[in-house]
């Protein structure tokens, strides 16, 4: 739990910390800004030059500053200067335009000129500026995967470090192996040859036992008159036709060829099954653990004398 704590504590430190960041702007530009609308130009020139040559601005700062001393200085007719902010904010952004709802026409027309008298010069900067652009697209498309690589081999590792090994032994009895119909190789997990075994011997179990019935079936029984010393006596006698006789012999030779064939066929899977009999197998095979439960939130109400309390649970 204090792992998950600290986890916690840190991204709500840190995530805040990079919306700052991302978000950063130099305390003085909104101030010059509103300098600026007030018409203070002198003040907006000074203070925006000052600030630029401390440095340490973003580009849109940079570009905010110069936009500003530049519009100051062209209303204060200081057209060297105002020349040397615009160019630097055209070297910065080629393609910047001012508003021609906020700014009076001539400081329009003064930096269209600047940038028709700069334009192979602008060209070259645009062409850098796509250079930059793709360079730093390729940069961070490399830190993503790198960082993607990163975050897959540590799942990797995470998955490894919780996999376990799960050894099985199996018990094998041996007098399995001398139950027909396959029952040996059944245990073993042969269910192929367990099959071939059992539908073979119950082919011939099935047609020697119908051909011994059918067999049966030819007899017929009569009652004849026999002498005895105490006179004539009936005797039963079971007998078969001499009409069946070859049909009987058939089915006789069948029934015998088939039950032989089924002790030979039991025989030979009793052997096949010994000779493969193991009294253990040990298997292992690797698993891993379901992931972690997430945390769970309960809330208790319990009475007491004098109403009720309640409690908070956080389990993880």
């Amino acid at each position: 739990m204090s792992r998950c704590l600290r986890l916690l504590i840190v991204l709500g430190l840190w995530v805040p910390g990079l919306t700052l960041a991302a978000e950063w702007v130099d305390e003085e530009v909104p101030a010059l800004r509103a300098t600026y609308e007030y018409g203070h130009y002198a003040e907006v020139l000074e203070r925006a030059t000052s600030r630029i040559d401390r440095g340490r601005l973003s580009e849109q700062d940079l570009v905010e500053l110069h936009k500003l001393a530049g519009l100051s200085a062209f209303h204060l007719h200081r057209t060297d200067e105002a020349t040397r902010h615009f160019r630097a904010l055209l070297r910065l952004d080629p393609d910047f335009h001012l508003d021609p709802f906020a700014v009076p026409p001539p400081a329009v027309n003064f930096l269209d000129n600047l940038r028709g008298d700069m334009a192979e010069e602008l060209e070259r900067v645009r062409q850098e500026r796509r250079t930059r652009l793709e360079r730093e697209r390729v940069e961070a498309e490399r830190r993503e995967l790198e960082r993607a690589e990163a975050e897959a081999q540590r799942r990797r590792m995470e998955e490894l470090s919780r996999q376990v090994t799960v050894r099985l032994v199996e018990k094998r009895s041996l007098l399995v192996n001398f139950v027909p119909f396959g029952a040996g190789q059944f245990q073993q997990g042969r269910t192929g040859m367990g099959a071939l075994f059992a539908a073979t011997e119950g082919l011939l179990a099935a047609t020697s036992l119908a051909t011994y019935f059918a067999h049966q079936g030819l007899f017929q029984t009569e009652k004849v008159s026999v002498d005895d010393v105490r006179g004539p006596r009936e005797v039963q006698v079971r007998y078969i036709p001499t009409s069946s006789k070859k049909q009987a012999e058939l089915l006789s030779t069948i029934n015998r060829s088939t039950a032989l064939g089924f002790y030979g066929v039991y025989a030979l899977g009793v052997l096949e099954a010994l000779w493969r009999h193991q009294d253990e197998v040990v298997s292992t095979r690797i698993e891993t653990p379901p992931d972690p439960a997430a945390p769970r939130a309960r809330l208790h109400l319990v009475p007491t004398s004098g109403g009720a309390s309640a409690g908070f649970t956080l389990a993880f």
